[in-house]
């Protein structure tokens, strides 16, 4: 094992490599694939669409669900384009805690990071939970007749299981992480588009159900919807579909081209999801349509699980239709599995950039000698994964189905602040040009407000008792209040909890030593040594080196060279 060196680094070339991570290990392709990878396409459909369309027995958006996926697109977008552009000035595997951390000071970004982390933990029990139980289902399907899926031990025990897998796949390196993902991702968006397929032919060729509708072109605008009641709510449910794309940006260290790969790849994954989920979506609320009776999107009962109550329907009994049925399970366990590993992997990386800068302890920025990955970090996270979802599978299964909403808000939590560090980061070069004004603070603030606002509102909504009801009509409370809220607000809590306890065993982070506060407009070297004929290799401060970052009077700007602003560079 190996710890990495104190450097704060800001900047490539130096980020790359800083930390022991295996650069160049991945290109454009591969890390796409792991962006959208991670977002989990099927399952994430499935566990989220029904409480897209109805909540507790009573409909949210209805037919409007398209809507509400098109309008979480655009947050996500927004925040895509934040990402892409601080990851211009600083590639580092921290992603969002890093950037954070720069524009606003070490509170804020320990808050970032451990939003990231928390979010990732309370989503592996979701994920752990429909891996393990489609396991069996899947088998059930396959041949293997077997009623385990509906058994909460055994299911918990596969579900483990997946995560122990995915976290050694993770373990062993990014490169085998990247092959594993091109294979799951293929057969999973593969299925879905089969799906679509076959949905919208049935009903526009009469063979669908009796209930099935015509796609109208009034699904795609929320008219009608109230934001604070239907939009805000299922909008943060929607976001959950989008969710993990930033898993590309997390392998920034390790792809071709740290400064750039890891942006692209986030902002075409968002486009590709919502090709996806656009045309899913309608699909889906055609052929099933948002009653609350038999496969309805709005019976309560499928809301866990969408495609698992449409599947028999859609494909009905015959040899074709049992292998589309077989596809469909396939590809949510796909799904599930795959995100399990994309999970990971950022989680990670996030707790390994916080040890490097000592915000958490420094074991956790150990790199394998041989795989040159994150050790205890990766482990860490399995473990505690594991342990998160054996405590509420022991509590109630029906608090796992309020953890996706509280996902929801940690999302927005994390995405929103990062939206705000972008505008704040750049806040000097924001009228340099219209392209800056645009990518640099315009989207990325909107992207911050929307979902800030979508927070709010939500909290206010998941916070009554009756918002979320289990099979027999009882409310699915904790302390009795709406157990969503009271999950995201109290892991929210256990953050400053923990920050607060580290800043007492460990100040320097927060003394801003390891990471200080930096904008785009800070004096940087140019050229070490500055060779005028030559590349103009620029070096960001901390990057390691001596001299980089330079006084405003220029007092120790060594002889024959130059001192830059970095919003200069992006002219």
């Amino acid at each position: 094992m190996t710890t990495t060196p104190d450097a704060a680094p800001i900047g490539f070339p130096e980020t790359s490599g800083d930390k022991g991570l295996k650069s160049g290990a991945v290109g454009l392709l591969s890390t796409i694939v792991v962006g959208v990878a991670s977002t989990a396409p099927a399952y994430s459909l499935a566990a989220s669409l029904g409480f897209v369309v109805a909540s507790g027995g009573a409909l949210l958006a209805g037919v409007k669900a398209p809507a509400i996926i098109l309008l979480a697109f655009i947050p996500m977008y927004f925040i895509a384009v934040a990402y892409q552009e601080l990851n211009k000035a600083e590639p580092d595997c921290g992603t969002s805690f890093t950037w954070a951390s720069r524009a606003f000071g070490p509170v804020v970004g320990w808050m970032t990071g451990w939003g990231i982390i928390a979010a990732d933990v309370i989503v592996m029990a979701n994920l752990a939970q429909i891996a393990g139980s489609y396991s069996f289902s899947f088998a059930d399907t396959l041949g293997l007749h077997n009623s385990l899926s509906s058994s909460i031990f055994w299911s918990t025990v596969a579900g483990i299981i997946w995560i122990a897998v995915m976290t050694y796949i993770c373990y062993r390196g990014i490169e085998l992480s990247a092959r594993i993902q091109y294979g799951l991702l293929t057969i999973e968006v593969l299925v879905l588009f089969l799906f679509a397929a076959v949905a919208l032919i049935k009903v526009y060729s009469g063979h669908a159900e009796s209930y099935s509708l015509h796609p109208q072109w009034s699904w795609l605008w929320p008219g009608g919807l109230s934001f604070s009641d239907v939009i805000a709510p299922a909008l943060l449910t929607a976001v959950f579909i989008y969710w993990g794309w930033d898993s590309a940006v997390s392998i920034n260290e390790e792809t071709d081209d740290p400064a750039t790969t890891p942006g692209r790849a986030a902002v075409l994954s968002t486009l590709i999801l919502l090709f996806t989920y656009a045309i899913v979506t309608v699909a889906a609320v055609a052929f099933a349509g948002t009653g609350t009776e038999g496969i309805g999107l709005g019976n309560q009962a499928n809301s866990e699980d969408v495609f698992s109550a449409i599947s028999p329907a859609l494909f009905g009994d015959s040899g074709l239709g049992h292998v589309g049925q077989l596809l469909l399970a396939a590809s949510i366990l796909t799904s599930a599995s795959a995100s399990t590993q994309t999970t990971i992997l950022p989680t990670a990386r996030t707790a390994l950039s916080m040890a490097v800068y000592k915000a958490i302890p420094e074991r956790f920025a150990r790199i394998h000698p041989k795989y040159l990955t994150p050790t205890w970090s990766t482990i860490g996270m399995g473990l505690i994964s594991i342990v998160f979802y054996l405590i509420f599978t022991l509590i109630s299964q029906n608090l796992l189905s309020a953890l996706i909403g509280s996902i929801g808000l940690m999302i927005a939590f994390y995405y929103g602040l990062t939206g705000f560090a972008c505008v704040w980061f750049y806040r000097r070069n924001l009228l340099s040009s219209p392209r800056n004004f645009i990518m640099q603070g315009l989207f990325p603030f909107l992207g911050g407000a929307i979902l800030v606002g979508a927070f709010i509102y939500a909290v206010r909504s998941y916070w009554a008792p009756d918002w979320l009801t289990d099979d027999a009509g009882k409310n699915i409370t904790i302390f009795g209040q709406g157990a969503v809220a009271v999950v995201g607000l109290v892991a929210l809590l256990l953050g400053v909890i923990l920050m607060i306890a580290w800043w007492t065993v460990k100040s320097d982070f927060f003394r801003q030593k390891t990471l200080p506060r930096k904008a785009a407009h800070e004096l940087v070297l140019a050229g070490v040594p500055y060779d005028p004929a030559g590349p103009s290799e620029v070096r960001l401060p901390d990057a390691g080196l001596p001299d980089i970052l330079i006084s405003e009077d220029l007092s120790n700007l060594p002889p024959g060279q130059r001192a830059v602003r970095r919003e200069d560079l992006d002219d």
